[in-house]
């Protein structure tokens, strides 16, 4: 679990209980005894909580525990920004991409400006889709037939994505043939992102797909390095626009991934 997701548990709780054991803290986390241990002496020193014997108090002296803490802002270009850049490659990967699902089937969608341009193309499929999207949720809620299912968390609205900050995933038991991701950035080493928030987010659709579809137009080939979400051995194929290179084709082609380039900008 990343920093400010334990910080937001460990908070959250105290603003809800008053005190929260050291054991319920252990049996929350995946993280070792002496790093929960690290962010309580932490907090402690910065004034959010009173380290008691067994676990931790809400602060002394009647201090407020901060609401928005454990909510950073997220690393990255915002989501209104993306949306216009490169639309017409991002709405023809889309619709290569909404051609891959089969209809009555179970899909995840991750969030993103390119994913998000399957929407209009899932019309009449009669989907179950699992998206963090809100963007996503509001393209596809007045489909007929389209189910959305969306997972618990906070609402970030940098991407307009909900993203669990408290330690369980949040997601729904769920498992999909398909998940169709976007990414940062694409290279050798694999997808990545911003913020590790987002990494590990994406991280649990992951698990939970037989089939992971990576939605880029050629600009994320040149794009800046990030956090690693997965390497190109996760990943079975991607799509993107017919201005992709031939060097990074080849690239794509030798780490055993399926290229696909949609036509028609």
């Amino acid at each position: 679990m990343h920093a400010t997701e334990r910080e937001a548990l460990i908070l959250t709780l105290l603003r809800e209980r008053g005190f929260v054991s050291f054991r319920e803290l252990e049996s929350r986390m995946e993280d070792s005894p002496a790093t929960i241990r690290r962010d309580l002496e932490r907090l402690d020193r910065e004034g959010k909580l009173s380290r008691v014997r067994g676990g931790a108090k809400a602060p002394a002296g009647g201090a407020e525990i901060p609401v928005d803490v454990g909510f950073p802002r997220l690393s990255g270009v915002p989501f209104h920004e993306n949306i216009g850049k490169h639309r017409n490659e991002k709405e023809a990967i889309g619709r290569v991409a909404a051609a891959m699902c089969t209809p009555g089937e179970g899909v995840m969608i991750d969030g993103g400006s390119t994913t998000l341009q399957m929407c209009p193309q899932l019309a009449g499929l009669g989907l179950q889709v699992l998206t963090n999207s809100l963007h996503i949720v509001s393209a596809l809620i007045g489909q007929a037939g389209t189910r959305v299912l969306v997972p618990s968390g906070a609402v970030f609205p940098e991407q307009n994505i909900i993203l669990s900050v408290f330690g369980d995933d949040g997601m729904p038991r769920f498992h999909a043939p398909k998940l169709f991701m976007g990414a940062a950035s694409v290279g050798p080493q694999g997808l990545m992102q911003a913020d590790v928030v987002l990494v590990a987010g994406e991280r649990r659709f992951i698990e939970r797909a037989d089939t992971v579809i990576i939605l880029v137009d050629a600009s994320k080939f040149d794009g800046p390095s990030g956090n690693i979400v997965c390497g190109l051995d996760e990943v079975d194929v991607i799509v993107t626009d017919d201005r992709v290179t031939d060097k990074t084709a080849a690239m794509i082609e030798r780490a055993g991934v399926k290229l696909v380039v949609a036509e028609g900008r």
